[in-house]
């Protein structure tokens, strides 16, 4: 029961109260008369206006009604902000979704499964409905959104909101064309903004942009496969601060093109900590100089991730100062994720290290081949498989960004909720 519904509610049934009493009263002045006398005229007049006054207090209703009425109603919105869903969402129309593994399952990748080389041919749960941006498109009650791959160009469909995000995606140039890049999924954005002119109009479909919402997720993979993979020479090339500057200045610059092409409301994650993932614990696992935090987390992993992490929210947050009217929200997942492994126990978790859906140690050196490999408690697991983690983690990550609980200040300037309502 939403907001409008309840008053709706309450209006039709005060209403129906009013016309019930009205009615009544009414019956008792349809009797013809003979005509009066003058002081038969008077007495008359007297009598009809104390009719009146009678019939106006009974059409209030008593106030135990009206209490009742508003109990339903405030128990209703109760229930939804319990439930985590947002009574009002008119103010964002769509989700349009851009990413990489972090946004996709491999569904929306052409052969994924005969290209992918991470060794993982589930890389969730075998659903994207469990992933991050979906997890908030729920909560935003907005319809089930389709991988881009998957639509058939109905007006309809694009309406709808699309996830262009592709497992294994990166900001810059693949090593492999069976890979997409940021530069490719946004020439699918503009391919989809000129199909919404053609059928809504321009002005129309500048109108319907500016109230969708975007929702960026990359870098990861930049990470795992050009720089700590090492593939072309990357590391050779730069070092971890330059690589990050690079990747960042990328960012901002799609941001900047989504901005022109009218798109307001933009959600930019960061990435989580690749140094707790079980394929880089495994990998550097017997390493002798390598360095482990408390938590068995490689340090020098997570502190190159958080260096891309800082340099794009301080990007995000001068371009939110010089772009007018742009709502651009930073959400930090690292920060969440470390959270969740630093006090597992706080929030339902019992093992932090190994994957659910893997084999060998810490279920990374083969990934996630069916699911059948899967462990019986994902819930209880931190990561899925090989650097992805489990649906219990993304849900904890969709209620901090939604509503800044149970991890406050994950997403900033403010959260998911405040910025569909502004």
């Amino acid at each position: 029961m939403n907001r409008l519904f309840g008053l709706s509610l309450i209006y039709t049934l005060l209403s129906f109260w009013s016309i019930q009493r009205e009615g009544r009263v009414g019956l008792t002045r349809k009797k013809v008369r003979p005509q009066k006398t003058e002081p038969e005229v008077r007495k008359l007049k007297e009598k009809q206006q104390s009719l009146n006054a009678k019939m106006v207090q009974n059409t209030v209703p008593p106030k135990g009604l009206v209490l009742f009425l508003l109990v339903v109603v405030l128990m209703g919105l109760i229930i939804n902000v319990a439930n985590g869903k947002s009574p009002d969402t008119h103010n964002v129309m769509a989700l349009y979704v851009l990413g990489d593994s972090s946004v996709d399952c491999g569904d929306n990748t052409l052969l994924y499964p005969l290209t992918h080389h991470n060794f993982s041919l589930y890389p969730c749960d075998g659903s994207d409905s469990s992933l991050l941006p979906y997890l908030l498109a729920e909560k935003m009650r907005l319809p089930n959104i389709l991988p881009f791959y998957s639509q058939n160009g109905s007006i309809a469909e694009l309406q709808h909101g699309l996830n262009f995000g592709s497992a294994e995606a990166t900001v810059l140039e693949p090593r492999s064309q069976s890979y997409q890049s940021l530069n490719q999924q946004l020439r699918q954005v503009f391919e989809i903004i000129q199909l919404l002119q053609l059928q809504l109009g321009q002005n129309s479909a500048d109108h319907f942009i500016k109230s969708s919402m975007v929702y960026l997720s990359f870098s990861k993979d930049d990470y795992i496969d050009l720089f700590l993979g090492n593939s072309s020479d990357v590391m050779l090339n730069y070092n971890s601060q330059e690589f990050a500057h690079i990747l960042v200045n990328q960012m901002i610059h799609v941001i900047r093109i989504l901005y022109n092409a009218n798109f307001r409301k933009i959600i930019c994650t960061g990435i989580l900590p690749l140094g707790c993932t079980p394929r880089t614990v495994w990998k550097w696992y017997n390493a002798s100089n390598v360095e482990k935090d408390g938590r068995g987390c490689v340090k020098e992993i997570n502190d190159i991730v958080l260096e891309y992490n800082i340099m794009l929210n301080e990007h995000i947050v001068k371009l939110n100062s010089k772009l007018p009217d742009a709502q651009i929200v930073f959400c930090d997942v690292y920060q969440g994720i470390m959270e969740i492994i630093t006090k597992p126990e706080n929030y339902g978790f019992k093992e932090v290290r190994n994957a659910c859906c893997g084999a060998g140690t810490y279920g990374a050196m083969i990934g996630c081949l069916s699911q059948e490999m899967a462990c019986d408690q994902a819930s209880s697991f931190v990561w899925w498989d090989l650097y992805n983690p489990t649906p219990a983690v993304n849900s904890l990550l969709a209620d901090s960004a939604w509503s800044g609980r149970p991890f406050s200040g994950m997403c900033h300037p403010i959260t998911i909720q405040e910025l569909i309502n502004t």
